[in-house]
C-alpha cells in the first residue's frame, strides 16, 4: 500500500498500547484516548488557515455578527464529512483518492485529479500569502521575503514526517494550540456583544449579494477539499482494526476526536468573525484586508492585540502549508499512482502564490478568491465520499445509516447550489432579490 500514511509508523510501544486498548486489556481514560488522537488534529488545521482569516475578517467587518450562522453551518458540515472520510480509511484500508482511481472511469479520474490539483494550488496560495503577510507586517519585511521564510519553515516541519506520526502530530497540534490561545486572548480584549453573537449564530440572514459571496467563501475556507482527501489517508493504515469489533472502537475514538478537534476549529473561526465585528463593524466596516485589519487593530485594541493577531496568522500559514503538502502528495499518489519528492511538490504548488505576489495582486482579495475556488472544487470529494460510504459492498456493516446518508446528501446539495448561485452572480445575474 503505497501511500503517504503507510510510510509513517508508530513506535512499538504506542502500537502495543493501542492494540491493548482495542483488545480490552487496558482501561479507558484520557491516556487511552490520546493514543488514538492525531488524524483529526492534523486535518483541523485546514479549517483555520489564512483563507479563513481573510473571509472572516471581511464577514465581521462588513456584516457584523450576521454571518456567524454560516460559520456554524459550515463547521457542522465539516464535522460530518471529516468523520466520513476517517471512516472510509479505517474500514476499507484505502484512501478516498485511491478508491476514486479504482472505482471510476479513467477520464473521470483524470478530471477529478485536475480539479483537486487546482484546489491544492488555491490552498497553497492562501497559506503562503497568509504567512507571508503576517511575517512582513510583524518584522517589516518585503512580502516576497515573508513568502520565502514561510516556504523554508514549511519544508523544515515536513522533515519531521520521516520520524513517524507523532512528531508531526505534536508540531501541528502545538501550532493549533497557539492559534486557539491567540483568539481566546483576543476575546478578552475586544468588546463583544454576546447577545448578538448568540442570536446570529442560530438565526440565518443574508443582507445582500456581497454577503452571499462572502458566505460561499466562508464555506470554501471551512470545508476544505484537501482535508477530506487527507483524513482518509491518515486513518487508513495508522493502526488497522483486526476485526469488526476493533474497527467499531477505532471509529468511536475517531468520531470523538473529529468532534473535539473541529469544534475547536469552529470556535476559532467564530472568534475571528466576532473579533472583526467587535473591532471594525461600527466605525471601520470598510476593512477588507489583513494588512488594514492589523494597522486598524493597533489604535483600537492596542499593539498587543495586533501582535497576537499576526502570531496566530503566522502559525496558521506555516501549519496549514505543511498539511496542504501532505494532502497534495496523497491526492497525486492516489489518483495517478506516483509520488514526487516533497521539495518538488512544494515548488509546484507554491509557484502560483509567488506569481500572484510578483504581479502585485491585492493579497487579501487573492485569499478570498482562492477560497471561492476551493468551494467550487469541494463537490468533487464530497460526492465521491457520499457514494463510497453508502455502498455496502465497500463498507459492509459500517455503511452509512439512513440519517447520515440524508444529512450528507443534503449538505452536498447545499454546497452545489451555493456554487451555482455564485457562478450566476459572477456572470452578472442580480442576486439582490434573494437577500433576506
Amino acid at each position: 500500500m503505497n501511500t503517504v500514511a503507510s510510510r509513517n509508523t508508530l513506535t512499538e510501544r504506542a502500537t502495543s498500547a493501542i492494540l491493548d486498548v482495542l483488545a480490552g486489556n487496558r482501561r479507558g481514560g484520557l491516556r487511552s484516548i490520546l493514543l488514538f488522537a492525531g488524524p483529526a488534529v492534523i486535518a483541523s488545521i485546514a479549517y483555520m488557515d489564512p483563507g479563513n482569516f481573510a473571509t472572516n475578517i471581511q464577514a465581521g467587518a462588513r456584516f457584523g455578527y450576521s454571518l456567524l450562522w454560516v460559520v456554524l453551518m459550515a463547521n457542522l458540515v465539516a464535522m460530518l464529512f471529516q468523520a466520513l472520510s476517517a471512516k472510509l480509511g479505517i474500514v476499507t484500508g484505502r484512501n478516498l483518492a485511491e478508491l476514486c482511481r479504482e472505482q471510476f472511469p479513467r477520464p473521470a479520474v483524470y478530471a477529478m485529479w485536475a480539479v483537486s490539483e487546482v484546489a491544492a494550488m488555491a490552498t497553497d496560495l492562501a497559506e503562503f500569502l497568509g504567512g507571508a503577510i503576517a511575517l512582513s507586517l510583524l518584522f517589516n519585511l518585503p512580502l516576497m521575503a515573508g513568502m520565502a521564510i514561510t516556504a523554508i519553515a514549511t519544508y523544515v516541519i515536513l522533515l519531521f514526517e520521516k520520524n513517524g506520526f507523532r512528531p508531526m502530530e505534536i508540531v501541528i497540534g502545538t501550532l493549533v494550540g497557539v492559534i486557539g490561545l491567540c483568539y481566546l486572548t483576543e476575546m478578552f480584549i475586544a468588546p463583544v456583544a454576546w447577545g448578538q453573537v448568540g442570536l446570529h449564530a442560530i438565526v440565518p440572514s443574508m443582507p445582500n449579494a456581497e454577503a452571499l459571496t462572502i458566505s460561499v467563501a466562508i464555506v470554501g475556507a471551512t470545508v476544505m477539499p484537501h482535508a477530506i482527501f487527507l483524513h482518509s489517508g491518515l486513518t487508513q493504515s495508522r493502526i488497522a482494526g483486526r476485526n469488526a469489533r476493533e474497527r467499531r472502537l477505532l471509529l468511536r475514538f475517531s468520531n470523538c476526536e473529529v468532534v473535539v478537534a473541529l469544534a475547536i476549529a469552529g470556535l476559532v473561526n467564530m472568534a475571528m468573525v466576532i473579533m472583526a465585528s467587535s473591532a471594525f463593524h461600527a466605525g471601520h466596516s470598510d476593512v477588507a484586508q489583513i494588512e488594514t485589519a492589523y494597522h486598524t487593530l493597533t489604535p483600537l485594541l492596542g499593539a498587543g492585540a495586533a501582535a497576537i493577531f499576526l502570531i496566530s496568522l503566522i502559525s496558521s500559514g506555516v501549519s496549514s502549508s505543511v498539511v496542504g503538502t501532505m494532502a497534495g502528495q496523497m491526492i497525486m499518489q492516489g489518483f495517478v499512482g506516483f509520488r514526487i519528492p516533497v521539495w518538488l511538490r512544494r515548488l509546484v504548488t507554491m509557484v502560483p502564490a509567488f506569481i500572484v505576489v510578483a504581479l502585485g495582486v491585492n493579497a487579501t482579495q487573492a485569499l478570498v478568491v482562492s477560497q471561492v475556488v476551493l468551494s467550487l472544487a469541494l463537490p468533487v470529494p464530497m460526492i465521491a465520499l457520499v457514494l463510497f460510504t453508502r455502498r455496502r459492498d465497500l463498507m459492509g456493516e459500517f455503511v452509512n445509516s439512513r440519517v447520515t446518508d440524508v444529512a450528507a446528501i443534503v449538505a452536498t446539495a447545499v454546497i452545489v447550489v451555493l456554487n451555482m448561485v455564485l457562478l450566476l452572480q459572477t456572470f452578472g445575474v442580480d442576486m439582490e432579490r434573494f437577500a433576506v
